[in-house]
């Protein structure tokens, strides 16, 4: 008997919940308080479980989510998480039946993109994912790095200042201050009011599991806020009473380079700090550089972050701007069908036209690959040099290459 997938009704919730748990090998257990708090945020109707004699095995929800491309327009995206199957039940092609379902939903409604986190590399280019935006953490030995605590925190010559705020605080200021970053940022997607509360601990679930952070905010010379870190600090000591304390950074939001220079040197100045963990950052982050010696700053990980796949490759294309102009003419290839044909890209750093074509292809391409391209983190010479992007007529790589790229990477600062 094949199980029933389908979307998920309140009653069937904490089975559901339950089922996640398994996948993601938490306690198979759940509470009225859990349920209770997430299933208000959970849209049932876009909340699939798949049910074996009446038990769920597989689970898949999606969000509308907001995504920033290149030159600082949004496009709907349809954001894809709590994405499970639980052991007894894999290589049955239950994914495969809630992916398809959802894409040809998302596709419907109008979205432009998918996006995810992809918890596995392998598992989602089948679907059309590419990632798009990678990410890099750094661990910084700070007393190797070079800094000077006595020296004034730059920025502040200019008549900047950092504050330590409160949780309230960030909940007032930080979403403007979030939606100054998206819009210029390419790879930022939006936060809605229940992310600024579940991280600033308002209205927990489990009031006990919530440790708060210190809070640390730049203003430039008006007093307006351009920048905030978020950071905890264990207590360590080693021998004779050597503090050994590090600082790990939840988040950094900066909308000047005054700003994150300034707040950079904050976090690496504290008294008792030595190491600080930098967290989730770009890969082209200015913190390296930043130190005196910028050796001090060690890659900790380096790895694919934001998967994008393509659902509308006309709107896609010409939602975002381009590093310069010219035309491609693209054949794209979906197994699935929703985006497969040949589109022409008339494109310029002001914007763009696109439109079906039944011209010659300049480039071929899985929709996948589009999707890798897309926010100009990836280079169209290295895919067409591993064989994922053929090029059709001469030259044409070298084009897609001065169009598509951009001066600084894509990068998403949240996990979802």
């Amino acid at each position: 008997m094949c199980p029933d997938a389908r979307m998920i009704t309140e009653s069937e919730f904490p089975d559901w919940l339950r089922a996640l748990n398994t996948g993601f090998l938490r306690p198979p257990t759940v509470t009225d308080e859990e349920v209770a708090d997430r299933l208000p945020h959970t849209a049932l109707a876009r909340t699939q479980g798949v049910f074996d004699e009446g038990r769920c095995v597989a689970t898949f929800r999606s969000f509308a989510q907001e995504l920033t491309v290149v030159g600082g327009a949004t496009v709907p995206a349809d954001a894809i998480s709590n994405v499970t199957v639980s052991p007894t039940h894999r290589r049955r092609g239950l994914l495969s039946r809630m992916m398809a379902t959802d894409l040809a939903a998302a596709k419907e409604r109008g979205d432009v993109v998918a996006t995810l986190i992809a918890a596995e590399y392998p598992i989602y280019g089948r679907y059309g994912f590419g990632p798009a935006a990678w990410t890099t953490e750094w661990e910084i030995d700070v007393p190797r790095a070079g800094l000077d605590p006595r020296l004034p925190v730059p920025g502040a010559e200019d008549g900047g200042r950092i504050d330590l705020v409160s949780g309230e605080d960030v909940r007032k200021l930080g979403p403007a201050l979030h939606e100054r970053l998206r819009a210029r940022q390419h790879g930022a997607v939006d936060r809605n009011p229940r992310w600024w509360k579940l991280r600033t601990g308002e209205n927990l679930p489990a009031p006990g599991a919530w440790t708060e952070p210190f809070y640390a905010l730049y203003r430039n010379a008006e007093g307006e806020p351009d920048g905030l870190i978020v950071y905890r600090a264990d207590d360590r000591w080693g021998d004779a009473k050597q503090p050994l304390n590090r600082a790990t950074v939840a988040d950094h939001i900066a909308v000047t380079p005054a700003a994150e220079r300034a707040l950079w040197h904050f976090v690496c100045s504290i008294d008792w700090i030595t190491t600080v963990r930098t967290g989730h950052r770009a890969p082209d982050d200015l913190l390296p550089l930043l130190l005196p010696d910028p050796r001090a700053a060690r890659i900790v990980t380096q790895a694919d972050w934001l998967w994008i796949r393509v659902l509308d490759v006309v709107r896609a294309l010409e939602a975002r701007t381009y590093a310069a102009s010219g035309t491609l003419t693209l054949d794209v290839h979906d197994a699935t069908g929703l985006t497969t044909g040949r589109y022409r890209l008339d494109a310029s750093p002001s914007g763009a036209t696109c439109f079906p074509t039944t011209a010659a292809a300049d480039l071929a391409l899985d929709v996948r690959e589009l999707g890798t391209l897309y926010l100009g983190d990836e280079s169209p010479s290295r895919l067409a040099a591993l064989g994922r992007v053929t090029e059709l007529a001469p030259g044409a790589v070298a084009r897609a290459e001065g169009m598509l790229r951009t001066a600084r990477r894509a990068w998403c600062p949240d996990v979802f």
